[in-house]
């Protein structure tokens, strides 16, 4: 099945930028008249008549909407740190989109390694993973911000989201599994995990997230990579509610 992403929708018509325009009619030699399927990256999937066929900038008329196509019962944001190879940062974000995610929170910690983050590549990243895995919503990726910032501007312990910090604590806390903690999370819940770098949090960093309202978790006794436990985490999440 191909997908076009519509950056711009306006009345009954949705229009393709010059690079998803060159893919529908140079590549796949779309013409006027053609039925193509387009989203909007805000959770709507749109049947379409093309009715210009420049390569440069389509646009097609919009036939018929489905709302929510391919989308999720929950909303989940992964804050993580980046990784020092950012290849492995740039596999997660194509693996969690594909697995379902609505938000990207690149987060740089005290032992981070790795302190520039190309965002605009992430993004592309996450597109092309939307469209291939059949998604109508192209999760959000932040610009990066510093870890105790994040914390912080999460707000302090909500009884309407559900915040968790994959963290080891050295016997500081208890922790429980990501599957215990979410056994009684109902559908439609905001949830918030966090993965560190590959020297984890710093003590303080922990302590003042489990201040703000985060359930510290684990994700079984294997040591995984930061790109490995922040696709695992997700995992856990999709199968919860698809079951």
């Amino acid at each position: 099945m191909e997908i076009f992403y519509a950056r711009e929708t306006d009345g009954g018509m949705a229009f393709l930028d010059p690079e998803e325009s060159a893919h529908c009619v140079r590549v796949l030699r779309h013409r006027a008249g053609d039925e193509i399927t387009v989203v909007d990256g805000n959770g709507v999937m749109m049947r379409c008549r093309l009715s210009d066929d420049s390569p440069k900038g389509a646009s097609a008329e919009i036939l018929e909407r489905t709302e929510g196509w391919g989308g999720h019962p929950y909303s989940l944001t992964m804050a993580v740190c980046p990784t020092k190879n950012n290849d492995r940062f740039e596999w997660f974000v194509e693996k969690a989109t594909e697995i379902g995610v609505d938000g990207i929170v690149p987060i740089i910690g005290e032992r981070s390694e790795r302190k520039v983050f190309k965002t605009e590549r992430s993004r592309k990243i996450a597109l092309s993973a939307m469209k291939q895995s059949l998604k109508s919503r192209l999760p959000h990726i932040e610009e990066p911000v510093s870890v105790k910032d994040f914390i912080v501007n999460s707000g302090t312990t909500d009884q309407a989201a559900l915040k968790l910090i994959c963290y080891c604590f050295e016997g500081e806390t208890e922790r429980k599994s990501v599957e215990e903690v979410l056994r009684e999370v109902p559908e439609g819940a905001y949830i918030t995990i966090m993965i560190g770098p590959e020297g984890d949090f710093s003590p303080e960093e922990a302590r003042l997230a489990v201040s703000k309202g985060y359930i510290p978790v684990h994700l079984g006794p294997s040591r995984l990579r930061t790109e490995t436990a922040a696709v695992t985490a997700a995992t856990a999440v999709y199968l919860h509610f698809f079951k």
